[in-house]
């Protein structure tokens, strides 16, 4: 069959066929197309932003470790200083593709974050490794966790200023969520601002907030700085959460469909690299340390990533739910239900006035065709169903089945 449609295919089919790829042509078909070549990349070099944080390090490593080349494509790493500036550098096309919060791309798609702008998710590149970190003045009046803040809430009444990192985006879900529930209203009970994640340490130790949520190294470099406690872990809230994705617009994608393909097969199989030994992330940790990356001790990092956690009180324990970036293929798949929890929190915090169609949003962003073949490129495995099901921190079950039962359906919100 390969060869009869070898045989047959003129050069212009072939291309025609090779940017049709995305929407679906058959497994044989696209095995013919990649044989004749036309699955080259079409944009040889791009440029991809990321912000310092320890969750960059797929993308970075895809860099290092010369995964772009091998699939036909030059990463050039821009740092960036905010989630802001992420988003308007990809918005008018300065930047190809960005290491970017998943909801910060939603929020943009939906125009609810600055302007409107239709997005694309090819992939998810990390799990878990955020947390939530209360100042030490709090700690030392016995908010070290958050019944112990709703306690001090209650007891010590004043304005209370928390700090997420971007409107849409993942941590200030994770903040609101964790708030939530344990009885404190983000949206009434306290002062809520936004702040980079590179800023948060300082900003802290200023006094210009009671708490944060944001991604390592910077939790943990307040507990090195003495200034911060962690209440609790990302992952506490929502084992295996989504967090990082490598986010683009949709017109690159349709522009560029083979290049797309090739920066994710490269970022998937570095993210396998990552999590295929000890020895690997911690040469992960060297080298996102540097300067040119995080720009942070390499003490700050290398504990974290191999689930070693201490909350700056004493307590010390082994988390196997921590940072992961490939997890045999789990990590990198953009489920439609994970796009789709974030729309939930939007609606539930009034960032969304009125239900979307949450399943038909999530299949126009996240790039199911794309993914696999990236997957198949990379040699990962491909889960059988574009959904998961998880149990959060409150005892509530998400598995995308009913999400403007499960948007409408929490005591606490907007």
């Amino acid at each position: 069959m390969t060869d009869l449609l070898k045989n047959s295919l003129t050069r212009r089919n072939v291309l025609q066929a090779a940017a049709v790829g995305a929407a679906g042509i058959s497994p044989a078909l696209r095995a013919v197309v990649y044989a004749a070549g036309s699955d080259a990349p079409e944009k040889k070099e791009v440029k991809i932003g990321f912000i310092p944080l320890t969750d960059c390090a797929s993308v970075v490593m895809a860099s290092v470790l010369g995964l772009d080349v091998k699939h036909g494509v030059k990463f050039v790493l821009s740092k960036e200083a905010s989630w802001a500036g992420v988003r308007d550098k990809l918005v008018n096309g300065e930047l190809d593709f960005a290491h970017v919060l998943y909801g910060l791309v939603y929020g943009v798609h939906l125009g609810l974050s600055g302007p409107k702008k239709d997005m694309a998710v090819l992939m998810t590149l990390n799990h878990n490794g955020q947390a939530i970190t209360l100042s030490k003045k709090l700690a030392d009046k016995g908010a070290v966790d958050g019944a112990g803040l709703a306690k001090l809430m209650q007891s010590d009444k004043r304005e209370y200023t928390f700090a997420q990192t971007f409107p849409t985006g993942t941590h200030a879900m994770w903040l609101y969520y964790w708030l939530a529930s344990y009885g404190i209203n983000p949206m009434k009970d306290a002062k809520v601002i936004t702040v980079p994640p590179p800023q948060m340490v300082a900003n802290m130790r200023v006094g210009n907030m009671d708490g944060f949520c944001v991604g390592e190294p910077w939790n943990h470099r307040a507990i090195m700085d003495g200034i911060g406690v962690t209440a609790t872990t990302t992952q506490d809230i929502w084992k295996d959460h989504p967090e990082k994705v490598l986010g683009t617009t949709a017109d690159f994608v349709k522009k560029y469909p083979n290049t797309a393909r090739a920066v994710t097969a490269a970022i998937i199989e570095a993210g396998q690299w990552i999590d295929a030994s000890l020895q690997n992330k911690l040469k992960m940790a060297e080298t996102v340390a540097d300067k040119s990356y995080v720009n942070t001790g390499v003490d700050a990092i290398n504990q974290r990533i191999l689930g070693r956690y201490q909350n700056g009180m004493g307590k010390t324990w082994d988390d196997a739910n921590h940072m992961k970036f490939y997890n045999d293929g789990a990590v990198t798949f953009p489920y439609l239900s994970d796009g789709m929890w974030f729309m939930t929190q939007h609606k539930r915090w009034g960032l969304l006035k009125d239900h979307p169609d949450y399943l038909g949003v999530a299949k126009q962003i996240n790039q199911i065709a794309i993914y696999k073949q990236a997957a198949t490129a990379a040699k990962a495995p491909v889960p059988k169903s574009d959904m998961r099901s998880h149990k959060l921190i409150d005892g509530v079950v998400w598995d995308g089945k009913d999400p403007m039962k499960y948007a409408d359906g929490f005591k606490i919100k907007a």
